[in-house]
């Protein structure tokens, strides 16, 4: 299935100058991997972005090293995936966490909610964590404090806005606020990078934020 959600332009802009927050270049390199419209973006925006500041002309675009990118974000893999000695890992998730999917410690949020911090090596803040909903559960309404983004890696969910396959991403901001829906076979795992912390509308979310401090 093709890919129907893509970071803003303004998003990819910030990536490309080198200028967003760690956590959320983390999930904009975990698309790029997957989304070929959007390196052609970047590859374009950096050669525009070159020309402008006189380092150089824009020369033939090269095909975008996603293991750079990744290691440019610090993933904080020590140096275990993309290196000259071994294979590239190809799966997002033993990318991101040193381990496949199956082996992940999830911790439990609430009924059908596991997650998974990640951690940052910036001290720009942020939060990244992996998400994963069972089928059919819905997560808490909430808005935003900034920027968030929403990658699925497996699965779909949808919302107010749209459905989100795997691949998809949602490029949020403070003025939305929605509640997620899992869908798919066996419900959906995420990649979730925000800015500051979120904005529950409900109860339960108030609740659960303090502890899993989202």
């Amino acid at each position: 299935m093709p890919i129907a959600h893509h970071p803003d332009d303004a998003t990819l802009m910030s990536f490309a100058a080198g200028a967003l927050p760690e956590a959320l270049s983390v999930v904009v390199t975990t698309h790029l991997m997957a989304c070929a419209e959007c390196r052609s973006k970047v590859r374009e925006m950096e050669d525009i972005g070159a020309f402008l500041l006189g380092d150089m002309e824009p020369v033939a675009s090269q095909p975008v090293d996603t293991d750079a990118l990744l290691t440019r974000a610090v993933v904080g893999l020590d140096g275990t995936f993309a290196t000259s000695e071994a294979e590239p890992v190809t799966d997002p998730i033993q990318r991101l966490t040193g381990q496949p999917v199956d082996q992940i410690e999830w911790k439990r949020l609430g009924w059908g909610v596991w997650h998974y911090p990640i951690s940052l090596n910036s001290t720009s803040g942020g939060d990244l964590r992996l998400l994963r909903v069972q089928k059919g559960q819905a997560l808490p309404e909430h808005g935003h404090g900034g920027s968030e983004l929403t990658l699925v890696l497996e699965g779909s969910y949808h919302d107010e806005i749209g459905t989100f396959a795997a691949g998809d991403i949602a490029d949020l901001d403070d003025t939305v606020e929605h509640r997620p829906i899992a869908d798919g076979e066996y419900g959906c795992i995420c990649l979730v990078a925000s800015e500051r912390r979120a904005r529950f509308t409900g109860v339960i979310g108030k609740l659960l934020q303090p502890i899993a401090r989202l």
